[in-house]
């Protein structure tokens, strides 16, 4: 995918792109903190960590690779449903796509065990429209059960193990 241009200066304050505006960025970003919210904050997300996708196809194709490589075979009879369902909601051939790729740090997904992840926006701007499209996959072998269960286990206070009659 291309990147959005930075300024030759690196001053985030410089121009994206001849196809990026400010206003643009702005949306992405807020699109990004509603969608995540509380667990992070984009309000410092560069610009340097959006692309702007080179076409629709680029993007249906990137995204179709990844779903089947997840679940194989069963996600040939959901594409043309995904794809129709998305296309209903934001008109896709009016759309800029835009992708987020962070760096390590900021990146929601970029926990152990994440082998991919996407983060696509369909922009409509005549609809004032944004779909955002997101996706992950986690190896089997990232948390075994045990580790779920302490997980889960420590959102329980002691008033609701007791609430529960359980000790232990």
């Amino acid at each position: 995918p291309s990147r959005l241009s930075k300024s030759q200066s690196g001053d985030e304050e410089g121009p994206l792109s001849d196809k990026c505006s400010r206003k643009t960025l702005f949306y992405l970003i807020a699109t990004l903190n509603e969608s995540f919210r509380p667990d992070y904050d984009f309000s410092a997300a560069k610009s340097h960590e959006f692309s702007r996708e080179p076409s629709l196809n680029w993007v249906v194709n990137a995204v179709n690779c990844s779903l089947f490589s997840a679940v194989r075979e069963d996600f040939n009879a959901l594409k043309p449903h995904l794809w129709d369902a998305v296309d209903e909601e934001i008109c896709l051939s009016e759309c800029d796509i835009y992708s987020y790729n962070p760096d390590l740090d900021s990146d929601p997904f970029g926990e152990d065990g994440s082998l991919w992840s996407f983060n696509y926006f369909f922009y409509n701007k005549r609809l004032k429209r944004i779909v955002f499209f997101t996706c992950r996959s986690i190896s089997g072998y990232a948390y075994t059960r045990s580790e779920a269960g302490n997980e889960l286990d420590m959102d329980l206070s002691e008033e609701d193990v007791e609430e529960n009659g359980d000790t232990g």
